[in-house]
């Protein structure tokens, strides 16, 4: 079995700053860490959609490198819109395929056991939206057809809408080309996004995409046409990518907060329940 975590939307900051000046996404990204050093059994690989830093700040960029350097499997970075190509590419030299670009952008494939991987960049400087772009799409469209793996595709904005209006507002510009893309190649088992910093899951050209939460605070669930801009601290989580041949892939989320328990299900008759002497 392969064994795939994505984390996404760290926003970390400088030491001793929390973002949006509430939310320290330092501390929880640090949680986050120790849970997937902890997972069991261990994972392959670590994919992160997006946004590792709140600012593109080289001062975030080190903090990332602390944290992502005590991974001991691959971790497989690309830029949010909160993050820059060029930012990435320097701060974070010697991450797979951050050298591999298509008109700036990066972009690369990686194997992992028996999934391969597909990193693409939709960062637009300047612009909360995304955009992979013409050459990126040829890009993809060409290593898509190159073989058939099953394959996790990565990006951070997603190509489909929610139905929260102010995230939908700041999405994939060309998601029609890229669904034009994806249409004929049924190896896509999942698209894998971030930015919208809630657990989601939507189709799009006939393929299951999932958004993963944020292990930091998280955007405030509000469908109306109308709805503000808000976020809480809802319990941050990552998604952890399974693939085997008897279950294809599967896709669970885990929280990063230790919870109480576990605790056994008693089936024998005559078991006494925890708390059945009180009753």
């Amino acid at each position: 079995m392969t064994l795939i975590a994505q984390i996404t939307d760290l926003h970390l900051r400088p030491r001793g700053l929390a973002c949006y000046r509430v939310s320290d996404t330092n501390m929880m990204a640090e949680r986050a860490i120790r849970s997937l050093l902890a997972f069991s059994p261990k994972l392959d690989a670590i994919v992160m959609t997006g946004d590792l830093t709140d600012r593109d700040d080289p001062r975030e960029y080190a903090v990332a490198r602390a944290l992502l350097g005590r991974l001991d499997v691959p971790v497989f970075l690309m830029p949010g819109n909160h993050d820059s190509s060029d930012g990435m590419r320097r701060e974070m030299a010697g991450f797979p395929g951050l050298n591999e670009t298509s008109d700036g952008k990066i972009h690369y494939a990686a194997m992992v056991n028996d999934v391969r991987i597909i990193a693409l960049d939709t960062h637009v400087p300047g612009r909360p939206q995304g955009q992979l772009g013409r050459e990126q799409l040829t890009w993809l469209d060409r290593t898509l057809s190159a073989d058939s793996a099953p394959t996790l595709l990565a990006l951070h904005h997603p190509p489909a809408l929610s139905g929260i209006e102010h995230m939908d507002a700041m999405g994939l510009l060309d998601a029609p080309e890229l669904a034009e893309v994806l249409a004929p190649h049924e190896h896509v088992k999942r698209i894998l996004c971030g930015h919208l910093h809630r657990p989601i899951i939507a189709e799009f050209a006939g393929k299951v995409m999932t958004l993963a939460p944020s292990t930091g605070h998280q955007v405030e669930l509000d469908l109306s046409p109308d709805g503000a801009a808000m976020f809480r601290f809802e319990p941050p989580a990552y998604f952890v990518h399974t693939h085997a041949e008897k279950t294809g892939l599967v896709t669970h989320m885990a929280y990063v907060e230790n919870f109480p328990g576990p605790y056994h299900f008693f089936a024998d008759e005559g078991v006494t329940w925890p708390g059945d002497e009180i009753r």
